[in-house]
Parts: C-alpha cells; structure tokens; sequence
C-alpha cells in the first residue's frame, strides 16, 4: 500500500476519507471524539498530503479498497466529506459486504450534472494562471466557504489549500478520475449500507439537488447543521462527531 494512513485507537474500525484541496488533517478535530469507541484511521487520498501523486488515471475506489487489504480491514464505518463522500458512497455500492455504515458529510455525487454558475466557478479555477496562492484564494473565496472564512481554523485550510494546489501544479502527472459504472446516481436504490447524510446551509445549490438524488437510498437520515458551510467538518467538528457515534451506536443496537 503506498498511501500515507494514520491509525489510532481500537474498536469497531471507521475510515475517514477527506475532500478534494485538503488532507487528513481535515479530521484533527473530530477524531479526539471518535477514538473514545472506535479505532480511527484517517488517510490522505492519492494526489493529497504526504500520498503520492498521480501518474495515471486515479482510482479512488480501488485505492480504498487496496487500504482496506494492506490494514487488514475486512469491514468498516465509512466516513466521507465532499469527494470523499462521493468515493464512500461509490465503493459502498461496489463492494456492499465490506460497509458497516456509510456517513456522508456534504458528498459529491458520480454522475450528477453540474449547473452552469458552479461550472462557471469552476472554470475561473481551471483557467486561471498557474499560481498557487492565486488559484488557492479562488477556491477558498467560493460560496460555500463563507462560515470558515471567519473560523478560527481558517488559517489550517488554507495551509492544506495550498499544499493541495502545490501538489497538483507542480508533482501530479495524470488529472484523469475513473470512477465505477454505471454511475451512482443510476443505483442510489441498490444503497444496501444505512447512511447518514450531514450538510450545512451554507452551500452551493448544487449540493441541495445533490441531496435530493440522494434520498434515493432506502435506509437513510437526515441531519442540517445550521450556520455551516463545505467546511463543517473543521467549524463544527464536535456536532459532527456526534452525529457519527450516534449512529454508529444506533447501528449497534440491531
């Protein structure tokens, strides 16, 4: 396994899978909480943080699944944040045996088509010149990063940000993304794992459509944290990790 994992504490294992422009320390305030009952393993996805970066089309799914083996993890609780999400959501469709549980937290989603005012944001991004305190500044001044602009910690997401676009500027050799098919937005009936879908209000309009598609899922619950934004995992972390040992122990009584 090549991908750079943190494992701490014991109990029933929980991955946590982070978003694109960040890395594992995205969760450093909400593990504290988790490791009270559950074995923790937190880890940065290829392209991100001390991973390696991508020389040919990523797989994020098969690269979850190859960590899973190289631990010695037959199930687990999976816990995804933005593509992250998007990821769990897809290797639980995948491999369904190998999901305890599957929580998402503000997730994109395989074949969702974007709105032409987030893929004009996007494009700003993409066809900006290649400065990575420039392109940085475009992605953290985007809509849905409102409430963490005036957080404590946004000085650790823009520090990530730029590590982030670092990275990709200047080591990665390959942008390309496959993802499983047919698309999850296709199979969100076929969702065996009961999820938990956490999302603040404070988000692109996409991210409500995309919540709506997700309402698919047959075993599903709901949970809006108010005044929060695509960054609720570092501007409200002890509401989120409730929120996950609840359910997790709610999984426990069945």
């Amino acid at each position: 396994m090549d991908l750079h994992a943190e494992v701490q504490g014991s109990g029933r294992p929980v991955i946590l899978i982070h978003g694109p422009g960040t890395d594992l320390r995205e969760w450093v305030f909400i593990i504290p909480y988790l490791l009270k009952t559950c074995q923790v393993i937190a880890y940065d996805v290829r392209g991100s943080g001390k991973s390696p970066s991508p020389v040919e089309p990523m797989n994020f799914v098969d690269d979850l699944r190859m960590l899973m083996d190289g631990l010695h993890i037959e199930k687990a609780t999976l816990v995804g944040h933005s593509r992250g999400g998007q990821v769990a959501a897809d290797f639980a469709l995948t491999d369904p045996s190998r999901i305890e549980k599957l929580i998402l937290i503000s997730p994109s989603l395989t074949g969702y088509e974007y709105s032409q005012e987030y893929n004009f944001w996007l494009h700003k991004i993409n066809s900006a010149p290649r400065d990575i305190n420039g392109i940085a500044e475009l992605v953290m001044n985007g809509p849905h990063h409102s409430i963490i602009k005036a957080s404590e910690h946004f000085a650790l997401f823009g520090e990530m940000m730029r590590t982030y676009v670092r990275k990709a500027l200047t080591e990665w050799k390959n942008y390309e993304i496959i993802w499983p098919e047919p698309p999850a937005i296709q199979r969100l009936k076929e969702m065996q794992a009961a999820t938990l879908f956490i999302q603040g209000t404070k988000e692109f309009e996409d991210m409500y459509q995309i919540r709506e598609h997700y309402d698919k899922i047959p075993s599903i619950e709901f949970v809006i944290i108010p005044r929060a934004d695509h960054m609720s995992t570092l501007t409200h972390p002890e509401e989120i990790a409730e929120n996950i040992l609840e359910f997790i122990k709610e999984e426990a009584k069945h």
